[in-house]
């Protein structure tokens, strides 16, 4: 079986790599005002990227048979939606960080992919991104993990001059790195961690010092029905 269900072509990397040096050299208004134009006209084009690399990790694992039932928000999505029952979300449709227009309790899951590092403040976001959850349903994070797709600890990224912080699983690592579990305990204090875990499935690093296959860590967090007691 091939580590990476929907091979990424050549094509695809040397347009990714393209994206992110025109994004790294034009001013982010001027950036999002041309790509919303353009996808109000044509819609997201379909690439394999961060999601699709995680796929067939996911489907051995039974992950999108449990907490993926339903109607679920693919916030960030970017052209590679996590499966067929979720609507993407992305800026040509408001800031991210609010939600703005999406009423309270709408989805049974919401999934984001390597959208939190880029939040202006990243607890808002998830209040936010947990408000639009249904009691029952599952947030489901999927962040770079410092160590594998920075090898650094310092900002700015090595790859996108729009993050905002690093990610590892547990531990603070100041002035810019974050641990994604005390995040989500002091966001979300409501919530159940079911697992927040680093992701390496294919990991390897391309001659331009890129990272392929997966490079991240994803955690799923519970919303509990009223009355229903936290685990663990």
């Amino acid at each position: 079986m091939p580590l990476i269900q929907t091979p990424v072509s050549e094509f695809v990397l040397q347009e990714t790599s393209l994206k992110r040096f025109f994004r790294s050299i034009t001013p982010k208004p001027l950036w999002r005002l041309g790509g919303t134009a353009l996808r109000r006209t044509v819609g997201w084009p379909r690439y394999a990227g961060e999601t699709s690399r995680a796929r067939s990790r996911r489907k051995q694992e039974g992950f999108f048979e449990k907490f993926c039932r339903g109607k679920g928000l693919d916030i960030g999505y970017g052209g590679d939606l996590l499966c067929g029952n979720c609507v993407g979300w992305d800026y040509e449709k408001g800031d991210a960080q609010y939600l703005n227009g999406i009423e309270d309790t709408s989805f049974d899951f919401v999934y984001s992919s390597h959208c939190l590092e880029h939040m202006v403040d990243a607890q808002i976001a998830l209040r936010h991104w947990w408000r639009v959850l249904k009691p029952g349903g599952y947030l489901i994070l999927f962040v770079p993990h410092r160590d594998l797709y920075e090898r650094k600890k310092i900002l700015p990224s090595n790859w996108n001059p729009d993050h905002k912080r690093f990610f590892l699983v547990e531990k603070d690592d100041p002035p810019d790195t974050v641990g994604l579990v005390p995040m989500l305990q002091q966001a979300l204090p409501d919530g159940e961690i079911l697992y927040a875990k680093e992701c390496a499935f294919g990991y390897r690093v391309n001659q331009d010092g890129y990272p392929m296959g997966e490079y991240s860590i994803e955690a799923v967090v519970k919303k509990p029905r009223p009355g229903e007691a936290l685990h663990g």
